[in-house]
């Protein structure tokens, strides 16, 4: 019967060649990039929270209502859909808007026009 074989006691892999110590370095480089990206702080790639605008800043959608409460609004919201329009509830630096597409604003102001305001 043969013996085991005793370890050098080294733990650490040998780089045995200036490729092995080039590919090293770049997956160190990558999981130092992927690290600091991740825990960073400032500087992310996700969303930010969203900024409370003027209701003219909403690219094309155009303000069809102007609600008095955040409930109020989703209830008009409701109308617009169950008329098939689509629609966006925005708080704007003036209060909250529903907005739809220029398409649509006419048939938008009929349809919210029949919805009892709140009182």
């Amino acid at each position: 019967m043969s013996q085991p074989e005793q370890g050098t006691g080294d733990a650490m892999l040998p780089v045995t060649s200036a490729n092995d110590l080039a590919l090293l370095v770049v997956v160190l480089g990558v999981l130092i990039l992927l690290l600091r990206w991740t825990f960073g702080r400032g500087r992310s790639l996700s969303a930010r929270p969203p900024r409370i605008g003027r209701p003219d800043e909403y690219g094309l959608l155009v303000p069809v209502a102007e609600p008095v409460s955040a409930a109020h609004a989703r209830r008009l919201g409701r109308s617009l859909r169950e008329a098939g329009i689509k629609h966006t509830l925005a708080a704007t630096t003036d209060g909250p808007r529903v907005l739809v597409w220029p398409d649509d604003a006419d048939r938008a102001r009929t349809v919210l026009a029949s919805v009892p305001d709140e009182s």
